[in-house]
């Protein structure tokens, strides 16, 4: 299995009900065709070095993951752009 790490960030506005059912959707995507996710950091609330359209903080998680295939993190991605509670999303494979 393939490892890659996943960091992403939503709106700093964000009520905590609408944070984590978001982060859940976003993690049973990445789950999708066999996926297991091995860890998940919160980073919580944090700063950013500029602003990004017109937000100054955003809330930060990084999940690791194992899988065969890459059709769910090719989902997440394309979710993550489409998504407006999505700021910024990176996809590294290890």
């Amino acid at each position: 299995m393939k490892k890659y790490e996943i960091m992403y960030i939503l709106k700093a506005n964000l009520e905590d009900a609408d944070r984590n059912q978001l982060i859940g959707k976003l993690h049973e995507i990445l789950c999708l065709e066999g996926g297991k996710i091995e860890n998940v950091n919160e980073w919580g609330l944090r700063d950013f070095a500029y602003e990004i359209n017109g937000d100054k903080k955003g809330y930060y998680v990084v999940v690791t993951i194992s899988t065969d295939s890459i059709a769910g993190i090719n989902e997440f991605d394309r979710i993550a752009k489409i998504n407006a509670n999505v700021v910024r999303s990176l996809v590294i494979a290890k």
